[in-house]
C-alpha cells in the first residue's frame, strides 16, 4: 500500500511555496500519494502559535539576516523567485485558500497554487485583491465567474476552517505542516529529507510484511 501524505498549506508562506514545490518530484520519486489540505494559516497562528507575531513586532535581527540568506539559498536550489518581504505582509489569504478548494474540486490545486505562490512572492502583487486573484484563475484555467461565486458560498468558508480546526486538532502549528499515514508529522521544507526517510523506510517495513504473509510465516 502506497504512503499517504496529507500537506496542510497555506500560499501566504514563503516556506510553503518550497515545499509545495519540493513535495512534489518527492511523492512521484517514493510513489506516495500526495492528499492537498488549504488552511488558513493565520487561524492556527491566532489559537495555537500567536508567538508568531510577537516575533515579527521585535525580531531578532541576528536570526532575520539569516532568515533571508537561507530563503534565498532555498529558492536558487529550486529554481523559485521569493520575495523575502512583499510589500503587503501579511496578507490576507481567505479568499486565496477558498480558491484553493475551489480549484482541487475542478482537478487544478496544483495549477492554480503555483501561480497564487508566484504572483504573491515572485511579482509581488496582493493576492487579497480579486483582480490580483483573477490572475492566479485565469492561468490555472478556471473560469472566473464561477470561482467568485463559489469562494463566497458557506460550503467553501466552512471546509477552510475545518481543514484549518483538523491541523490544530492533530497538533499542527503552522504552514506547511505534513502528517505521513495519518499521525507521523512534519513542519516545513526542511524536514523534508526527514520525510522522505520515513517513506521510504515505511515502504520497506510493508515490503517485508508482505514477503513475511506471502512465506506463510
Amino acid at each position: 500500500m502506497a504512503a499517504r501524505v496529507e500537506f496542510f498549506f497555506d500560499c501566504s508562506s514563503p516556506w510553503t511555496y518550497l515545499a509545495f514545490h519540493a513535495i512534489q518530484p518527492l511523492a512521484r520519486e517514493t510513489g506516495a500519494e500526495l492528499v492537498w489540505k488549504p488552511i488558513l494559516v493565520g487561524g492556527v497562528f491566532n489559537t495555537v502559535n500567536d508567538t508568531v507575531y510577537k516575533s515579527r513586532e521585535h525580531p531578532n535581527e541576528r536570526k532575520l539576516a539569516y532568515a533571508k540568506k537561507d530563503m534565498a539559498d532555498w529558492a536558487r536550489l529550486y529554481g523559485l523567485r521569493i520575495k523575502m518581504r512583499p510589500t503587503v505582509f501579511p496578507v490576507n489569504s481567505v479568499k486565496c485558500m477558498r480558491g484553493a478548494l475551489v480549484a482541487l474540486d475542478a482537478g487544478k490545486l496544483v495549477p492554480y497554487a503555483y501561480a497564487a505562490f508566484d504572483i504573491y512572492w515572485g511579482d509581488d502583487k496582493d493576492i487579497s485583491k480579486d483582480d490580483v486573484l483573477a490572475e492566479a484563475v485565469d492561468r490555472a484555467g478556471l473560469d472566473r465567474a464561477e470561482f467568485f461565486a463559489r469562494i463566497s458560498e458557506q460550503a467553501y468558508k466552512d471546509r477552510l476552517k475545518a481543514n484549518t480546526d483538523e491541523v490544530i486538532a492533530r497538533g499542527g502549528f503552522g504552514s506547511p505542516t505534513m502528517f505521513l499515514n495519518t499521525s507521523d508529522m512534519y513542519f516545513g521544507n526542511d524536514r523534508l529529507p526527514l520525510l522522505r526517510d520515513a517513506i521510504q523506510r515505511s515502504a520497506g517495513s510493508e515490503a517485508a510484511r508482505v514477503q513475511t504473509a506471502a512465506a506463510g510465516l
